[in-house]
Protein backbone atom coordinates (compact mmCIF):
# COMPACT_ATOMS: atom_id res chain seq x y z
CA UNK A 1 0.00 0.00 0.00
CA UNK A 2 1.48 3.25 -0.95
CA UNK A 3 1.64 5.88 1.53
CA UNK A 4 -0.80 8.67 -0.07
CA UNK A 5 -3.66 5.48 0.36
CA UNK A 6 -2.13 4.60 3.93
CA UNK A 7 -2.61 8.41 5.11
CA UNK A 8 -5.94 9.11 4.11
CA UNK A 9 -7.17 5.08 5.26
CA UNK A 10 -5.81 6.74 8.79
CA UNK A 11 -6.74 9.75 8.63
CA UNK A 12 -10.53 8.54 7.65
CA UNK A 13 -10.49 5.91 10.79
CA UNK A 14 -9.39 9.11 12.80
CA UNK A 15 -12.23 10.57 12.08
CA UNK A 16 -14.53 8.50 12.31
CA UNK A 17 -13.77 7.49 15.29
CA UNK A 18 -13.83 11.07 16.82
CA UNK A 19 -17.48 11.29 15.38
CA UNK A 20 -18.28 8.40 17.60
CA UNK A 21 -16.76 9.92 20.55
CA UNK A 22 -18.38 13.13 19.95
CA UNK A 23 -21.56 11.07 19.72
CA UNK A 24 -20.78 9.47 23.05
CA UNK A 25 -20.23 12.91 24.62
CA UNK A 26 -23.15 14.47 23.50
CA UNK A 27 -25.38 11.67 24.98
CA UNK A 28 -23.60 11.57 27.95
CA UNK A 29 -24.41 15.86 28.00
CA UNK A 30 -22.42 17.92 30.72
CA UNK A 31 -20.58 16.40 33.50
CA UNK A 32 -21.49 18.29 35.87
CA UNK A 33 -24.96 18.39 35.08
CA UNK A 34 -24.59 14.67 35.43
CA UNK A 35 -22.76 14.98 39.00
CA UNK A 36 -25.63 17.48 40.18
CA UNK A 37 -28.12 14.42 38.82
CA UNK A 38 -26.62 11.73 40.40
CA UNK A 39 -26.09 13.92 43.57
CA UNK A 40 -30.12 14.60 43.59
CA UNK A 41 -31.53 11.32 43.01
CA UNK A 42 -28.78 9.55 45.10
CA UNK A 43 -31.07 10.40 48.40
CA UNK A 44 -33.17 7.61 50.10
CA UNK A 45 -36.41 8.52 47.61
CA UNK A 46 -34.73 6.71 45.02
CA UNK A 47 -34.09 2.69 44.43
CA UNK A 48 -30.91 1.06 44.98
CA UNK A 49 -31.05 -0.92 41.96
CA UNK A 50 -32.21 2.26 39.94
CA UNK A 51 -29.20 4.32 40.97
CA UNK A 52 -27.06 0.92 40.33
CA UNK A 53 -28.10 1.40 36.97
CA UNK A 54 -27.39 4.74 36.35
CA UNK A 55 -24.24 4.45 37.39
CA UNK A 56 -23.21 1.21 35.63
CA UNK A 57 -24.44 2.95 32.46
CA UNK A 58 -22.44 5.84 32.86
CA UNK A 59 -19.01 3.68 33.58
CA UNK A 60 -20.25 1.69 30.28
CA UNK A 61 -19.93 4.92 27.73
CA UNK A 62 -16.89 6.05 30.21
CA UNK A 63 -15.36 2.41 28.88
CA UNK A 64 -16.70 3.33 25.45
CA UNK A 65 -14.59 7.02 25.32
CA UNK A 66 -11.70 5.11 26.75
CA UNK A 67 -11.50 2.28 23.99
CA UNK A 68 -12.35 5.06 21.81
CA UNK A 69 -9.15 7.20 22.91
CA UNK A 70 -7.10 4.03 22.88
CA UNK A 71 -8.37 3.84 19.26
CA UNK A 72 -7.12 7.42 17.71
CA UNK A 73 -3.84 6.54 19.60
CA UNK A 74 -3.34 3.69 17.75
CA UNK A 75 -4.11 5.82 14.48
CA UNK A 76 -1.28 8.34 15.53
CA UNK A 77 0.84 6.08 16.43
CA UNK A 78 0.40 4.15 13.00
CA UNK A 79 0.70 7.28 11.11
CA UNK A 80 4.20 7.99 13.04
CA UNK A 81 4.71 4.08 11.93
CA UNK A 82 4.27 5.59 8.18
CA UNK A 83 6.25 8.25 8.22
CA UNK A 84 9.68 5.96 9.77
CA UNK A 85 8.82 3.39 6.87
CA UNK A 86 7.78 1.08 9.40
CA UNK A 87 4.33 1.17 8.53
CA UNK A 88 2.12 -2.03 7.31
CA UNK A 89 5.03 -4.47 9.16
CA UNK A 90 4.34 -6.80 11.51
CA UNK A 91 5.59 -5.66 15.00
CA UNK A 92 5.82 -9.49 16.24
CA UNK A 93 6.82 -11.07 13.08
CA UNK A 94 8.36 -8.31 10.69
CA UNK A 95 6.54 -10.12 7.49
CA UNK A 96 4.08 -7.58 5.77
CA UNK A 97 0.54 -7.44 7.44
CA UNK A 98 -1.91 -8.02 4.46
CA UNK A 99 -3.52 -4.79 2.35
CA UNK A 100 -7.11 -5.98 2.44
CA UNK A 101 -6.31 -5.93 6.58
CA UNK A 102 -4.94 -2.75 6.88
CA UNK A 103 -7.69 -1.46 4.61
CA UNK A 104 -9.95 -3.01 7.42
CA UNK A 105 -7.57 -2.14 10.10
CA UNK A 106 -5.92 0.89 8.97
CA UNK A 107 -3.65 1.09 12.26
CA UNK A 108 -3.05 -2.68 12.43
CA UNK A 109 -0.05 -3.20 14.45
CA UNK A 110 0.43 -7.67 13.67
CA UNK A 111 -0.57 -9.58 11.12
CA UNK A 112 -3.88 -12.05 11.19
CA UNK A 113 -1.75 -14.28 12.63
CA UNK A 114 -0.10 -12.51 15.28
CA UNK A 115 -3.10 -10.69 16.40
CA UNK A 116 -4.69 -14.16 16.81
CA UNK A 117 -1.67 -15.12 19.38
CA UNK A 118 -1.88 -11.65 21.18
CA UNK A 119 -5.52 -11.90 21.60
CA UNK A 120 -5.29 -15.83 22.59
CA UNK A 121 -2.66 -14.27 25.76
CA UNK A 122 -4.93 -11.54 26.35
CA UNK A 123 -7.87 -14.14 27.17
CA UNK A 124 -5.31 -16.76 28.85
CA UNK A 125 -4.15 -13.75 30.91
CA UNK A 126 -7.33 -12.85 31.98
Amino acid sequence: MNKSTARKLLSEERKRLERIREGVYDELGDPAEERTALAETSGADQHPADFGTERFEREKDLSIIANIDAGIVDVESALRRLEAGDYGTCEACGRPIGEDRLRARPAARFCVTDQAAVERQVRAAS
